[in-house]
């Protein structure tokens, strides 16, 4: 075809040692460069791969210097985005790569055209849109710098929206002309940026006047058909990866530092499951990626290096379409022909896997995402049939498609509580109808025709000699829960470290959140990151939260936080939801263990806890989580209102800032509690459920669920459900006076006992309860 490769300066490592030259099959443009460190087309060893874009990484951050810390890292699709990873890598910094696959819901942050590509549209879809604010370099990273047209279409379109100062241009290759080169000068000097260049090899590609006409002519000259799939049945072993919750599969949305740690402890047990299903004896084994999908792939391949005795090689599918010829020196020698698989946004056609065909491999491994593991990756004439054709086992490795999920509420938007307090892994309700009668919506749920999170109960609205109450119980009791807050609090730290994550069970552990994260920082000069999050009884909790938190967080980091315990039902829904999430700790820390259901808490006494006493007017305004099928979708976190309109009410700050107030003056007894808890044998006793179960039989209730023991329990019983009667602890005192009083406004016998753990239970109204009999045998309903 006429063209010439020439490497610029001396020494070795020329453009020949890196390149191999093939025609395409593309009227924009006749050849391909393929670049046999790249991982594309050419099967290679993923030390080589890796270790090449670590490399370029490092000289990227011995240029940078000072300025390394603040870098962002850009790849291009669909090429270069392991080798943008790989100089991540060895610059330390957070890498994004552009996509061609758009994902409902996240809207572009920015976007260009690649004009000689065989799909030319590139999208930005960071799931964290401050990726590419800051001011610190942006290192821009392909596999070839040609002419520089794909750079200028990208530094246009971001520097509008994200100006900055200094932009690094990482490729293999360096192929500019004169021309190029003073062309970038000039487009940096227009931009006010400096703009430098980092490449392996610099040279020229020669092209003749015809290249298009010549490369056409031998395209249909030596065009052969591709070799078909397996016939008939055949086998794909599945593996099982383990891929950590949350982990991004690549950089489509972003890929930061901490999810880098988080792959490289996970990367061991992921190939030891790989390799285990190998067959007996391989000695040659190629991990396939999957277009886009190039790091994960490539990082899986070289973990299994280490985990197998044979030469693991590494490549990755295609959407260029490349003429294959069998002769030396050539390339492509071979291509595998399939029909799309991913649903990508160019719609259906040809996809393409180079080099596999004649490879010798005794294995393949495809890495694909769970978005392109669909009917066609396993139909007759897909990816998996066509390499069962050609090696003597395949293995299927999915890794989780990452969907971006939005950012936390914060307030003022979302709650009355300060933005720094807690994030709200929720979303907003608040425009939606969600209240019912107490006495419609109790009828629903104990009749089995709706569960209590589908609606809201209508929000209390305290008397004025209730709201005095209130003050004065949070007067009486601030210094005691000062206290159960800096011992729960100094125990986690004690036992867990300082770089815990509170994740608070919305709503009623969100206050105690707060105030955990205020004594942190208080007496410790700590910031500790706190969340809240929905979880249902009955349902589980919410995994969409989990996945956040597992995104931006260690998950063993992660400490549950909870107001207090009552049965236990919410310990017990939280250790069964957490059981497919391996790395999140199901043990909840509570202000107050009543109930003996927990090892990590500020006290065992049953008091009153003022945020017990009131609703969304003490929990920043905010109702308790809602979850339900028409409002919360797959990718949606369970949802919430917020209730402006009671701002006049609000007491939320006011509770936060009486509580805290006291910190410095409980500090001496709290050091004391917690050597004495940290001494003491805190395994829970669950002597509240063994309660329940006596008081709902011996009441007839038939149900533990409308049992509901401890201060706080029964307050809400009498706030937000049909209360049926309260059992008090004979001599309980102040503690009980606010449920006295809420017990007479709605007509609710209260009966004091001696033999009650609880300072008191409530329990509902088993009205609608098949056979329930009151206390005196006779049937309720």
């Amino acid at each position: 075809m006429g063209v010439r490769l020439e490497t610029s300066g001396d020494g070795p490592g020329g453009l020949r040692d890196l390149l191999g030259l093939a025609l395409r099959r593309n009227p924009r443009r006749a050849h391909l460069l393929v670049s046999r460190v790249l991982g594309k087309h050419v099967p290679q060893l993923p030390a080589v791969v890796h270790g090449t874009g670590v490399g370029l990484g490092e000289r990227v951050r011995d240029l940078l210097g000072e300025d390394a810390g603040r870098a962002v890292v850009l790849g291009y699709a669909e090429t270069a985005t392991a080798l943008g990873h790989s100089v991540a890598d060895g610059l330390g910094a957070p890498c994004l790569h552009s996509t061609r696959r758009p994902v409902p819901g996240v809207t572009p942050v920015g976007g260009f055209e690649e004009e000689h590509s065989h799909a030319t549209s590139h999208l930005l879809l960071p799931e964290d849109p401050e990726l590419l604010a800051g001011n610190g370099p942006l290192v821009l990273v392909d596999d070839e710098f040609s002419t520089g047209t794909t750079v200028l279409n990208t530094l246009t379109a971001l520097h509008r929206s994200f100006p900055r100062e200094r932009y690094v241009i990482v490729a293999l290759t360096d192929l500019r002309g004169e021309a190029d080169r003073v062309r970038l000068e000039k487009f940096a000097a227009d931009l006010g940026a400096r703009i430098d260049v980092v490449a392996l090899v610099t040279g020229r590609v020669r092209l003749p006047g015809d290249v298009l006409e010549r490369g056409a002519a031998l395209v249909e000259a030596h065009d052969t058909p591709p070799p078909a799939p397996a016939p008939g049945p055949y086998e794909v072993h599945r593996v099982d990866l383990g891929w950590p919750l949350g982990l991004p599969d690549g950089g489509r949305h972003g890929f930061t530092p901490a999810h880098r740690a988080r792959l490289e402890a996970a990367l061991p047990a992921m190939a030891a499951r790989i390799a285990a299903g190998l067959p007996d004896g391989a000695r040659r084994v190629l991990v396939l990626g999957c277009e886009e999908l190039m790091y994960a792939p490539l990082r899986l391949a070289g973990a299994l290096a280490g985990a197998t005795a044979a030469e693991v090689r590494f490549s990755t599918t295609t959407r260029s379409p490349v003429l294959a010829v069998d002769e030396p020196g050539y390339a492509i020698r071979t291509r595998l022909v399939f029909p799309a698989h991913d649903d990508p946004a160019d719609g259906p056609g040809q996809r393409y896997a180079y080099n596999v065909a004649g490879g010798g491999f005794d294995a393949v491994v495809a890495v694909v995402d769970s978005a392109a593991d669909t009917p066609a990756l396993h139909a007759p004439d897909g990816l998996l049939a066509h390499l069962a054709a050609h090696t003597g086992r395949v293995l299927l490795a999915v890794v989780p498609s990452h969907r971006p999920l939005p950012r936390p509420l914060r307030g003022p938007e979302f709650s009355s509580y300060d933005a720094e307090d807690v994030g709200w892994l929720l979303q907003d309700l608040s425009d939606v109808t969600l209240e019912a009668p107490t006495e419609e919506r109790e009828e629903a749920i104990q009749s089995g025709g709706a569960h209590y999170a589908e609606s809201l109960p209508v929000e209390y609205q305290p008397s004025e000699e209730y709201q005095r109450l209130f003050h004065q119980a949070l007067d009486a009791s601030a210094a005691r829960i000062a206290r159960a807050v800096g011992a729960v609090t100094d125990t986690l730290l004690a036992e867990r470290g300082h770089g815990i994550v509170l994740a608070s069970l919305a709503r009623a552990g969100t206050p105690v959140g707060v105030l955990m994260r205020r004594w942190a920082r208080h007496v410790h000069g700590l910031d500790l990151p706190h969340y809240a999050l929905s979880i249902v009884r009955g349902r589980g909790i919410d995994t969409n939260a989990l996945r956040w938190l597992a995104a931006h967080h260690d998950p063993s980091d992660v400490v549950f936080v909870d107001g207090w315990t009552g049965k236990g039902a919410i310990t017990r829904e939280l250790a069964e939801a957490l059981r497919p999430f391996p790395g999140f700790d199901p043990g909840i820390a509570v202000l107050a263990d009543p109930g003996g259901c927990v090892r990590t808490y500020g006290t065992r006494e049953d008091f009153l806890i003022p945020s017990a006493c009131l609703n969304s007017t003490v929990s920043g305004l905010i109702s308790r989580t809602v979850l339900r099928a028409d409002l919360v979708g797959p990718g949606d976190f369970h949802g919430a209102k917020f209730y402006r309109e009671l701002a006049a009410s609000d007491v939320s700050r006011h509770f936060l800032d009486t509580v805290q107030a006291r910190f410095d003056e409980v500090r001496p007894r709290v050091a004391e509690d917690v050597r004495a808890l940290l001494a003491a044998d805190r395994a829970p006793t669950w002597a509240g459920w063994k309660a329940v179960e006596r008081i709902s039989e011996e009441y007839g209730i038939g149900d533990v669920n409308l049992v509901k023991p401890g201060v706080g329990e029964t307050t809400r019983v009498l706030l937000r459900r049909v209360p049926w009667r309260v059992l008090a602890r004979r001599g309980a005192g102040a503690d009980l006076d606010h449920i006295r009083l809420l017990a007479q406004q709605r007509g609710v016998p209260v009966e004091e006992t001696d033999d009650l753990p609880y300072s008191c239970v409530g329990l509902i109204h088993p009205r609608y309860t098949r056979g329930a009999t009151g206390a005196d045998g006779r049937a309720v309903r």
